[in-house]
């Protein structure tokens, strides 16, 4: 054998003692930089494993590699969300990252205007004893605008509209038509929660109602879906009950509304989803859309 050839054998049979070495400790992948190829130059030292790190023992390390640089994540709390905690005046934190359509911008400015005056609200006795204001999250522009009656206990701990039990069979009711929470907008009659989950009393729904007025001119749905009597009532004023008024389109302020039992009533009486199926179909109609094949809310489910 050549000097030149047991030299590299050499050359060879350490650098694979090393590699073996730095496989027992843990290591997957080592970093190497190409050098400029010169005749005669000697072979590149390689790269030392750095020691392990004390109580890490355990975990297998990477030598010499970057760290992949991470996109920041989207917030994820809600949109609109603002703890009261009893103080006055309490400005929303701006959690709503910035609207893709400068279109948009306006709505989200106004949106995140109004939480902060929903915030600030004393006007009536609610404000007293919740804990968090509930203005409503979703899309800026929405083709359908679900509108409930009041925040539970759910929605006051969390400041999110229909996030309790009634809040997820809503949910299921949104996905059966073909559609996601985040392409609809959500909101209530009142924007705080009553004690014991009673109704809203009048002056309550007097005093909310302009936040709610402004958030419809700002958002333009296509349409609205009022759940349940008091929503009915807090949009078109006294009307006929609910069980006569439902599945029938009606107009508030030039856009349709279609007025359906409101989620915590199917909870309570299930064989009305069928009922209800029937105007969410109405409302698809009036969209020129259907619902998915995969759905099984026409079967009751």
């Amino acid at each position: 054998m050549s000097v030149k050839r047991a030299v590299l054998a050499g050359v060879v049979k350490d650098l694979r003692k090393h590699v073996e070495n730095l496989r027992d400790e843990g290591v997957r992948v080592v970093e190497t930089t190409a050098l400029p190829k010169t005749r005669g130059a000697a072979p590149a030292a390689a790269i030392p494993a750095p020691r392990p790190v004390a109580g890490k023992s355990d975990q297998p390390r990477v030598a010499a590699v970057a760290a992949p640089v991470k996109k920041p994540a989207l917030p994820t709390e809600p949109l609109h969300t603002t703890r009261n905690a009893g103080a006055t005046n309490v400005a929303p934190r701006n959690i709503m990252p910035e609207a893709a359509d400068p279109a948009l911008a306006g709505v989200a400015a106004e949106m995140q205007r109004l939480a902060g005056e929903v915030a600030a609200c004393r006007i009536c006795v609610l404000h007293k004893q919740r804990t968090n204001t509930v203005p409503g999250q979703g899309n800026l522009r929405p083709q359908i605008m679900f509108i409930g009656e009041a925040p539970g206990a759910d929605e006051d701990a969390q400041g999110l509209a229909f996030v309790g039990r009634s809040g997820q069979l809503l949910t299921q009711m949104i996905l059966a038509m073909g559609f996601t929470r985040e392409q609809i907008f959500i909101a209530n009659i009142c924007k705080c929660r009553p004690p014991d989950n009673r109704q809203p009393l009048p002056e309550e729904m007097t005093a909310c109602l302009p936040f709610l007025r402004r958030q419809i001119a700002a958002l333009h749905p296509t349409l609205i879906v009022a759940l349940g009597a008091t929503a009915v009532k807090g949009l078109l004023g006294p009307t006929e009950g609910i069980s006569k008024l439902r599945g029938t389109w009606c107009d508030f302020e030039g856009i349709p509304v279609m007025p359906t039992y409101h989620p915590a009533y199917l909870l309570r009486n299930p064989p009305a989803k069928h009922e209800v199926w029937a105007d969410l179909q109405a409302v698809l109609k009036r969209l020129g859309r259907t619902a998915p094949a995969w759905t099984k809310m026409n079967k009751g489910a």
